[in-house]
């Protein structure tokens, strides 16, 4: 994978483990020549991990709703910052660029474009690895709810399997990188058998 987008929060989070996963996640970028693609800003976990990325001469590409290139919000430092008109705009542009997924932790927006990523690899649009960096257990509701609906019979297992999750930084990059998609339907409307 040489450009993974990085879903996480404008917000640090009160616990500086989140801080030090940003920053883990940052120099595993440079060392391996990844190309950072992430929301544009300057604030919380998206500013620590394109900082961390920059300071060491790293690749960096933002992409910004016209709506929050704020000066406030917008991070001066990223030469290649493309701004859009939505925010819906921003995913599809996302998507185009980069070969992989990674979740941090976040709020809203960040749970929208994981879910997004999810929805498009169920419907069989795209075939990338989608990773989940579960740092502090702070995704684990959410993991107990995907295996409630696979339970329920509304989540194929298969396709809760694309969600790769990990504690490490390492241990979720290994498993990105060795990903394999699931096997392209002629269903795709069909969730549940």
């Amino acid at each position: 994978m040489n450009k993974i987008v990085v879903f996480c929060g404008s917000s640090i989070g009160f616990n500086p483990v989140y801080r030090q996963a940003a920053i883990e996640l940052g120099n595993y970028f440079v060392n391996n020549n990844i190309c950072l693609v992430y929301g544009g800003g300057k604030l919380g976990m998206m500013g620590i991990l394109a900082d961390t990325i920059l300071d060491q001469n790293g690749e960096v590409i933002g992409v910004i709703p016209k709506l929050l290139e704020k000066e406030e919000v917008v991070h001066a430092g990223v030469e290649e910052m493309i701004v859009c008109k939505k925010m819906s705009e921003r995913k599809v542009i996302m998507s185009k660029l980069i070969d992989g997924y990674i979740t941090l932790p976040g709020g809203f927006g960040t749970l929208d474009e994981l879910f997004e990523a999810l929805t498009l690899g169920q419907l069989q649009i795209e075939q990338k690895p989608i990773g989940l960096l579960n740092v502090n257990g702070f995704f684990d509701a959410i993991l107990l709810q995907l295996d409630k609906m696979v339970e329920e019979g509304y989540l194929k297992q298969t396709n809760r399997n694309m969600l790769l999750v990990a504690n490490s930084v390492d241990e979720l990059l290994h498993k990105m990188n060795n990903y394999i998609a699931p096997e392209i339907s002629p269903i795709i409307n069909k969730v549940v058998r």
